[in-house]
């Protein structure tokens, strides 16, 4: 697998970058080549005198390659220049990307530009899974919020296709998933559950997990989906929460406004996304 990390080389990007336990979860699930990213927004001009930014930042993107090469990674670094999430985006397309991973807090000394914002706008548009990396906020010295990526699996699904794409991901999550937990929140719209009964869906994905040796249990909720997949959040306690950035409705921005950019924005620890699958680059 080939994963693009994009950084704006702050603390948060660093605490990411070098957390052993958080690059072993990424070995686990098959990540062996990483392009790390850095992009230069265009409005911020490098050449000012007496700031060395173009050397701080290679000077950064070099101390970041040695530790991601240490850890086992191959590694290519790119500097590029432009708006980050369409920079990112087009990395990620130009190498054929399985994963991109962003971290969720961070202001860049050398750039100026909250990396959160960059998440949130990946959120809407990635052009491959996007994994946020939840970094601890308000402090000088930032650690990740849960190292271990994967290990308790919060899976929330309203059974669109886009929905069991995301599903389909526990193909190659499972070496390093211990137990997960699957959510749907049922609301006014849905079908009557006496005709489509969520607990069973639920229970029949379950089944699936537990052919993966993953200790798994069910929790259906009733309100709306972003609030109570943020609830569940709180009761569950998991490491990361999986799901589809789209699912029964049509209009992309209010799916998205009203769930999985909901999800990205606040929840506590690491957030996959995985959008509608799009025609792969050949290999």
């Amino acid at each position: 697998m080939k994963a693009v990390c994009a950084t704006d080389l702050s603390a948060a990007s660093e605490a990411a970058i070098e957390s052993e336990t958080c690059l072993r979860c990424l070995s686990r699930i098959g990540v062996e080549k990483l392009h790390l990213v850095t992009v230069v927004p265009s409005n911020v001009h490098t050449g000012i005198p007496g700031l060395n930014f173009e050397e701080r930042r290679q000077s950064a993107l070099s101390r970041y390659q040695s530790v991601l090469e240490s850890a086992g990674f191959e590694v290519e670094a790119h500097a590029v220049r432009g708006t980050p999430y369409r920079r990112i985006n087009g990395v990620a397309e130009a190498v054929d990307a399985d994963l991109i991973i962003v971290g969720s807090r961070g202001e860049s000394p050398l750039e100026n530009r909250a990396i959160g914002s960059t998440a949130r706008n990946l959120a809407r548009t990635a052009v491959a899974p996007l994994l946020v990396n939840r970094v601890e906020e308000a402090t000088d010295d930032p650690e990740v919020v849960r190292e271990h990526l994967f290990q308790h699996t919060l899976y929330a699904t309203d059974f669109s296709s886009n929905a069991e794409q995301a599903f389909e991901t526990f193909s190659y999550l499972h070496p390093a998933v211990q137990d997960a937990t699957l959510v749907h929140v049922q609301t006014p719209k849905d079908p009557d559950p006496e005709d489509d009964d969520p607990e069973e869906r639920l229970a029949a994905l379950a089944d699936r997990l537990r052919e993966w040796d993953i200790d798994t249990q069910t929790d259906v909720r009733y309100g709306d989906p972003a609030d109570e997949i943020l609830a569940a959040e709180a009761d569950h306690e998991p490491t990361m929460v999986l799901l589809g950035s789209r699912g029964h409705g049509r209009l992309r921005r209010l799916l998205l406004g009203s769930v999985s950019e909901e999800i990205v924005a606040h929840a506590d620890g690491n957030v996959l996304l995985v959008p509608p699958e799009r025609p792969r680059q050949p290999r």
